[in-house]
């Protein structure tokens, strides 16, 4: 069957279509068109017309024409809507017109890094011209280094290697920032929370050593549809930009299905496991001969779908290469074969977390299926759009897990297809991501009197350093004394800079098989966890916590281990604070404890719980911004203990799943702790913290939302058809104790709140 078929299937299958709460199809839309510029060098026109291309997208020619104009730009539109364009065409043309301008193109990934340069060889090959476009980044060789600093007119390159391997080393870059005429920023969406806020202090690097060489460059942004992209290109670059969000490129059929897995068990409100509903569907199309990607919402759940599709397919395919993982710890080599199997045709099915999510070039796919909703609406249109990118028919299936959260958006489709995607936040001021920049800054270059780093207290932080021994001040100038190099113990994409490598002890060569950062090795990579990687199990056999080192053992098992943390928390400061009624609205800083203290084994396919196990690893201690409510501290007369634990454990629930509606976070990004009798505020209190050192901005933006969230909460408790509660709105009946209500419980709590607001 081709995929129309398949389609057709579903419609006529009671089982499926019964649990189909939205069935949305976009019709084919032309493309708007526009005459290329005559400002563009005939060579790039002749390129552009070996490639059938006569005219540009509506949008294109916009961004072409704001960048001449000298304006920095951010380009917003969907997913295979040819944006590339908008900066490949500029800036040759710039290049053409001046042999000394420079670029320096910055990418989220290496694998995208990898696919713009290819895209841009040939077009340079195609046009017959001289313009010489290198890849730096941690793959590039050493013997070529020397010749891309000298020659280099783009340098295409990550934020890690520009934080780390460039501005470290601007003395060697003296060709490349004195020309520096543009710098573009692709999939801008992507840099939000810890990763944003990190790169938007890199660029301030960039300007400051910009500045120090005597050039000026333009920036050329891109996103994908998000509520705010002119603001957070702003943030990002601290500049004011033009947003060109005219799209003009065509569109195929797209079908877009909404899936609720059936209810099992009405009382308990559980419904069919999500994981082997999606793979179902993707096992339909993949046997179909539909080449098909599956999105899953964490590395675990990647592995335990590549294990069963690889299963279940082995006796139809008997080759089980044609079924792949693609996620974050796989080795650089093993994720090129991965894309060039895509492109080529040779996999039919791919399992990735978000780490496909970009517009790598992986070919055309014609079908997504998404278990579990992506968190965001600006992921969940990214990852559909990853099928159907040559206009053909497409389809995408979203399969909502028991969470909130999922089950808000697949009741909700007018709200999910009418609304604006999420805020992409960052907080380039964190003090914590802010002073490791100026640190690195000084070492850079010297700071001078009066100059102003992001923030009004620069000289301040200046003067904390030069105490500590790290700057010395001679004159008007904070110059670096330290041994040390500040980028080395910096990582921009995560809290710490400490990623273990998991080696596998089953080979006597010992491979490195993958890395994890510290925080996900807790959880994964604790002894006699099982790591699934690539469908192959292996069991954790020691974990140096030290060395940073998981020494792992291939095993043949029929569970998945699933760990348990405890947090604890505690109030260092208040910045803001409000009282309402006997209701208490606060943020601030606190100090969050965490530990790993046990772990479960769940057997393969029935998720049956089958054991636990000790973990015994160290706590670790964060320090992050929160937003807080503090109940009526008379609750006792009214309720029982028993209750308001209840009522605290639903509201904690609810509230972690109803964020990430406003905010463009992960649910992992934001976390909740209930405490019934708070040492710092002496009341029953509901905590929202960031997960990040310093916290991004997620629980500031929340103190502002306070009363759209908690009445979001009710809806979604409200809405729901369980008894006393469910997986879907305040969480499973066997986390409540005693035989309240909790759901009832909840929504009382919710309704103090809620009346304290309106003054009742």
């Amino acid at each position: 069957m081709n995929l129309e078929q398949v389609l057709d299937s579903f419609r006529y299958n009671e089982n499926i279509i019964k649990n189909i709460t939205h069935w949305h199809e976009t019709l084919p839309k032309e493309a708007s068109y526009e005459e290329i510029p005559d400002s563009i060098d005939t060579r790039l026109k002749t390129a552009l017309q070996k490639r059938g291309i006569t005219k540009l997208y509506s949008h294109q020619a916009e961004a072409i024409r704001l960048v001449n104009e000298n304006k920095d730009i951010v380009v917003v539109t969907p997913t295979a809507s040819g944006k590339t364009m908008c900066y490949n065409v500029p800036v040759l043309n710039a290049i053409l017109q001046n042999d000394e301008s420079r670029a320096l193109f910055i990418f989220p990934t290496k694998a995208l890094s990898n696919d713009q340069t290819s895209e841009l060889h040939e077009i340079i090959t195609e046009a017959g011209i001289d313009v010489k476009t290198y890849t730096y980044d941690g793959d590039t060789p050493q013997t070529a280094r020397k010749a891309i600093r000298q020659a280099g007119h783009i340098v295409v390159t990550n934020p890690d290697m520009l934080h780390g391997g460039i501005l470290p080393h601007h003395t060697k870059w003296t060709k490349l920032f004195e020309n520096l005429k543009f710098i573009v920023l692709d999939e801008v969406h992507q840099y939000r929370g810890v990763f944003g806020s990190h790169l938007a202090n890199v660029l301030r690097r960039v300007e400051r050593i910009c500045r120090f060489y005597g050039s000026n460059p333009q920036y050329i942004c891109c996103s994908a549809t998000i509520a705010n992209p002119g603001e957070l290109a702003s943030r990002l670059t601290g500049r004011s930009v033009e947003v060109v969000d005219n799209n003009g490129a065509p569109t195929g059929e797209k079908h877009f299905i909404f899936y609720n897995p059936p209810v099992i068990n009405k009382e308990l409100g559980i419904r069919k496991s999500s994981t082997l509903e999606a793979q179902r569907f993707a096992e339909t199309f993949i046997k179909n001969d539909v080449q098909t990607i599956v999105f899953a919402r964490s590395r675990l759940k990647v592995e335990v779908l590549v294990t069963y599709l690889k299963e279940i397919l082995k006796k139809k395919m008997k080759n089980t290469d044609s079924i792949r993982g693609y996620r974050g710890g796989y080795l650089p080599g093993l994720r090129r074969s991965i894309e060039k199997g895509l492109r080529e045709g040779s996999i039919k099915g791919v399992v990735s977390t978000n780490a496909l999510e970009l517009g790598i070039d992986i070919g055309s796919l014609e079908a997504c299926v998404m278990c579990g909703y992506p968190g965001n609406i600006a992921s969940t249109w990214q990852q559909a759009g990853r099928a159907g990118r040559k206009n053909g028919t497409s389809a995408a299936v979203l399969v909502a897990s028991s969470s909130p959260l999922d089950q808000f958006i697949i009741n909700n489709p007018d709200y999910f297809f009418n609304r604006n995607p999420e805020y992409g936040l960052i907080n380039p001021d964190n003090l914590v991501i802010l002073y490791n920049h100026i640190k690195c800054a000084a070492f850079e270059l010297p700071f001078e009197e009066g100059e102003k780093f992001g923030v009004e207290t620069t000289e301040e932080i200046l003067g904390y350093m030069e105490e500590a021994k790290i700057l010395r001040r001679v004159g008007k100038r904070w110059h670096w004394m330290s041994d040390a190099f500040p980028a080395a113990d910096i990582s921009l994409r995560s809290a710490a800079n400490e990623n273990f490598i998991i080696i596998d002890i089953t080979d006597p060569q010992r491979k490195v098989i993958g890395e994890m950062d510290r925080f996900t090795a807790s959880m994964l990579l604790h002894e006699q966890a099982i790591y699934l990687h690539e469908g192959i199990q292996y069991q954790v056999e020691k974990l140096d916590f030290d060395d940073k080192k998981a020494y792992v053992r291939q095993v043949d098992v029929d569970y998945y281990t699933d760990a348990d943390l405890a947090v604890d928390l505690k109030v260092l400061d208040v910045f803001k604070e409000e009282k309402n009624g006997d209701v208490l609205r606060s943020s601030g800083e606190v100090m969050v404890t965490s530990k790993v203290n046990m772990f479960k084994k769940i057997k393969f396919h029935t998720h049956e719980n089958i054991g636990y196990g000790p973990v015994r690893l160290p706590e670790l201690e964060m320090h992050t911004s929160s937003y807080w409510v503090g109940l009526p501290s008379d609750m006792q007369n009214y309720m029982s203990r028993e209750e308001a634990q209840n009522g605290l454990l639903g509201l904690s629930n609810i509230l972690a799943n109803c964020a990430p509606i406003y905010l463009m976070c992960d649910p992992a990004d934001i976390n909740v702790v209930p405490q019934v009798r708070s040492t710092f505020t002496q009341r029953p209190t509901v905590y929202i913290y960031d997960s990040y050192p310093g916290g991004v901005g997620f629980s500031e933006k929340l103190y502002e939302l306070h009363s759209e969230l908690f009445k979001t909460a009710r809806g979604l408790i409200e809405k729901c058809g369980c008894e006393a509660g469910c997986p879907s709105c305040v969480g499973p009946l066997n986390e409540f104790s005693g035989d309240a209500n909790p759901k009832k419980t909840t929504l009382r709590l919710i309704d103090i709140v809620l009346q304290s607001e309106s003054g009742a």
